[in-house]
């Protein structure tokens, strides 16, 4: 019987380890251990990554997604438009802001926010849209762009899910006001414990994520903003280090293993779809199946684990049942009722993707 993990974290960084173990010694033996030379040094590396001129590391992505918002100090209640199938941490942001979240419908093929119905949901009380990047595929920017440019609206991207993707060559991470970033474990660039950033190339906003992450201080005991504790600490930038000179590898090998997928699995489940000039990096390779349920059991029986990114829409989420309007979502209701998130990490290898393949072309 196979025994093929969805992910195994251990595994994932074994090759990272003798450089883990040699830098948290340095870290631990210099004794500085928040907002030091490792957190400056990873700042300055991915900003240059992402072609932005600046990159604030923050605790996690969620505290990103709200540090973000607040940078703009937004009125109460302005209205943040965002994908109506996204993760419940960008939803969350908004409300935790004070915010009101607007949902807008995904395009089914892509399940990115579909610009074509942002429009509509466009009020005289919005402030922002936020973009999210789902599993690693960029959104269609250069038609948010023109749509926030004429309704002078800001744009803060949800890319927990998009270290190195690009369109025309040109990163995620440089396109909006504000570009959000998570590097949990799991992330294609991941840490080995909660870590997030911001960039942006605004260098007033950059400033004052920069403060409001530290208590809202920039000299220590004199406190400017009302802030938060939000830092990303010295050992997870120096782990963060370590495994951003070897991104572009982590994310060829994914893309390879995707290949594969759209080269050998069967049309009869629904493939992410391929765009000219939009550079995914597969930080979850999804399939869409009407029988998903079914066909997640069949796979465990053969060995194979897989995943579903996500099984309930926000809408339906019990948190949000007096916070988000109470009504229907078809598209982002079809996605999370069909999505399938199959084994494709950098721990994996070409045969275990065959074989997973083959399981899934048997299944009936």
């Amino acid at each position: 019987m196979k025994n093929i993990d969805y992910e195994n974290l251990q595994k994932l960084n074994t090759p990272f380890l003798a450089e883990y173990t040699a830098v948290f010694e340095a870290v631990a033996h210099k004794g500085w251990y928040i907002l030091g030379e490792q957190v400056r040094l990873f700042e300055e590396e991915f900003a240059k990554y992402c072609q932005a001129k600046y990159c604030v590391g923050v605790a996690n992505g969620l505290d990103a997604l709200i540090l973000a918002l607040k940078a703009f100090e937004f009125p109460a209640e302005s209205e943040i438009i965002v994908p109506s199938n996204t993760y419940i941490a960008t939803i969350l942001a908004i409300v935790q802001c004070g915010l009101k979240p607007v949902l807008v419908e995904p395009d089914i093929r892509t399940y990115n926010i579909n610009p074509d119905l942002i429009e509509k949901k466009i009020t005289t009380n919005t402030r922002a849209i936020m973009p999210v990047h789902l599993y690693g595929k960029p959104c269609d920017m250069p038609k948010i762009i023109k749509i926030a440019q004429k309704y002078d609206l800001k744009i803060i991207e949800d890319a927990a899910q998009a270290h190195g993707a690009h369109i025309h060559g040109r990163m995620i991470g440089s396109w909006g006001d504000i570009t959000c970033f998570s590097f949990y474990p799991t992330k294609n660039l991941g840490a080995l414990g909660d870590a997030g950033a911001v960039t942006t190339n605004n260098q007033e906003l950059a400033e004052k994520i920069r403060t409001l992450r530290n208590y809202g201080s920039k000299v220590k005991y004199y406190n400017e903003l009302i802030g938060y504790n939000s830092r990303l600490d010295e050992v997870q930038a120096a782990f963060l280090r370590i495994k951003l000179k070897r991104l572009n590898e982590i994310i060829q090998h994914k893309r390879q293993l995707a290949n594969i997928y759209f080269e050998n699995l069967s049309d009869k489940f629904i493939k992410p779809i391929q765009q000219e000039n939009f550079f995914d990096v597969f930080h979850i390779f999804n399939i869409r199946h009407q029988q998903r349920n079914r066909l997640r059991q069949y796979l465990l029986e053969n060995g194979i684990k897989t995943e579903i990114h996500y099984p309930v829409p926000p809408h339906r989420q019990k948190a949000m049942q007096n916070i988000l309007e109470n009504k229907s979502y078809p598209i982002a209701e079809e996605i999370h009722d069909t999505t399938l998130s199959l084994p494709c990490s950098f721990c994996h290898s070409k045969q275990e993707i065959l074989e997973v393949i083959d399981c899934l072309n048997k299944f009936e």
